[in-house]
């Protein structure tokens, strides 16, 4: 069967969703093409052309490309897009009258104006109901409400991540990886208040990356503490670099070295089985 399928954006989150390109075949990347979705008719972004996808999902699995977007498409969404932030304003405004415990975060409309989505987020469940009456008399279009959750609600958001650069949820990530605080114990990162946290309040997304990396290397390069015998004699690790699997040595004189581990040897392994049985006990 030929790999006709192709992977869109739609709605400003940075999951793929896939769809059958066929009569599409030419498609190009930023490309914009309709959809229908489970909720109403969307306009999607190109991000994969039909043929890239090494291990497509069957076609009979997946919904098919209704047309290409037209500049008219495009202009009324545009012009929708300049309405939202009055729309979150008016939704804010009916949330205060009906008191609602709950943090509005944006309004999207859909490329045709037939459906407008409020995100939200909230302690617990809402009993909005009534706020939907109220914003189905209000606005011209169907009025759904999502609540999400902390990472949800800093993908939407979006920021700059300690590195300095744009949040990867907001960015590139597809789904959430597992990330946990162990991984940043793992890394030796500081387990401070926000430490290893991100604007989410959740275990840094990047501590997934290279847990693999750190785990293989483990074993191999002393803690911090540990006292090793090199060619200078016996010292203490007062740091380390997992990465380039290296260690600084701190010797009696006073004097500090950073050597490969391949120069070191452990001397003492207390400090080794404590850690494995703090990992255990995680």
């Amino acid at each position: 069967m030929t790999n006709l399928i192709t992977g869109l954006r739609i709605k400003r989150v940075p999951q793929i969703v896939y769809y059958d390109a066929k009569g599409f075949e030419d498609l190009r990347v930023n490309e914009y093409v309709i959809v229908d979705t489970d909720k109403c008719r969307e306009a999607g972004r190109v991000i994969i052309t039909p043929g890239q996808i090494q291990n497509p999902p069957d076609n009979s699995s997946v919904r098919s490309i209704l047309r290409r977007a037209t500049p008219f498409d495009l202009s009324q969404w545009q012009q929708l897009r300049l309405q939202e932030a009055s729309s979150l304003a008016q939704c804010k405004a009916q949330v205060a009258k009906h008191n609602l415990p709950m943090r509005l975060l944006a309004a999207e409309y859909n490329f045709d104006g037939s459906h407008l989505t409020f995100y939200f987020t909230a302690e617990g469940r809402v009993d909005f109901r009534a706020l939907v009456k109220d914003l189905a008399a209000l606005f011209p279009a169907r009025v759904e409400l999502w609540q999400i959750g902390p990472r949800d609600r800093a993908r939407l958001v979006g920021g700059l991540s300690p590195c300095g650069g744009v949040l990867c949820c907001a960015n590139f990530l597809g789904d959430f990886p597992k990330a946990t605080i162990k991984m940043a114990k793992d890394q030796d990162m500081p387990l401070g208040p926000n430490a290893a946290t991100g604007h989410c309040g959740r275990p840094l997304c990047c501590l997934a990356y290279e847990e693999q990396v750190y785990q293989a290397a483990k074993g191999r390069v002393p803690r911090v503490g540990e006292f090793v015998t090199t060619e200078r004699g016996q010292g203490r690790v007062i740091a380390r670099n997992v990465l380039k699997e290296n260690v600084t040595v701190q010797f009696e004189d006073g004097t500090n070295a950073t050597l490969s581990v391949e120069t070191v040897k452990t001397v003492k392994t207390a400090g080794r089985a404590e850690e494995a049985a703090e990992d255990d006990n995680e």
